[in-house]
């Protein structure tokens, strides 16, 4: 099944500038590159709120799931909606993983390992350029 949110490699580079997402976003996105480890701007960041996918806005993960998995990306091991992520099969690089992606834009966020905390035992290994951090208002009921 295609995703919801369908757009050329033009519209999805305008729709991220006009977003003002950093320069990598597009790579990462659209064409599945990875930033470097430690050098993302949410693999340190404890805020309490939301993470949504920098291209159609899914809420992806709630800052209470995330954790300091020492890798360099942010890592969380629980999504907010199993349904907002969906995971294929990545055999590059000479190895195999399982690829993340946003299910309504196909916005690849990174893969997903069984290397994680309780509960789940899942590790979600995310580009920060792939995510748009959405604090938590003093009325909101994001857990930290």
């Amino acid at each position: 099944m295609p995703p919801a949110i369908q757009k050329t490699d033009a519209q999805w580079r305008e729709l991220l500038a006009a977003k003002g997402a950093e320069p990598l976003a597009f790579q990462v996105t659209r064409h599945a590159a990875t930033e470097r480890p430690f050098t993302g701007r949410y693999e340190t960041q404890w805020a309490s709120g939301v993470y949504r996918c920098i291209c159609c806005e899914a809420l992806l993960f709630e800052s209470g799931t995330k954790f300091d998995a020492g890798c360099g990306w942010p890592s969380f091991h629980t999504p907010a909606d199993p349904d907002a992520i969906t995971e294929h099969r990545d055999a590059s690089l000479g190895m195999v993983r399982v690829e993340t992606v946003c299910t309504q834009c196909s916005a690849h966020l990174g893969h997903v390992f069984d290397d994680g905390p309780a509960p789940t035992g899942l590790r979600y290994c995310m580009n920060s350029a792939s995510l748009h951090f959405e604090a938590a208002g003093p009325d909101s009921d994001t857990q930290k």
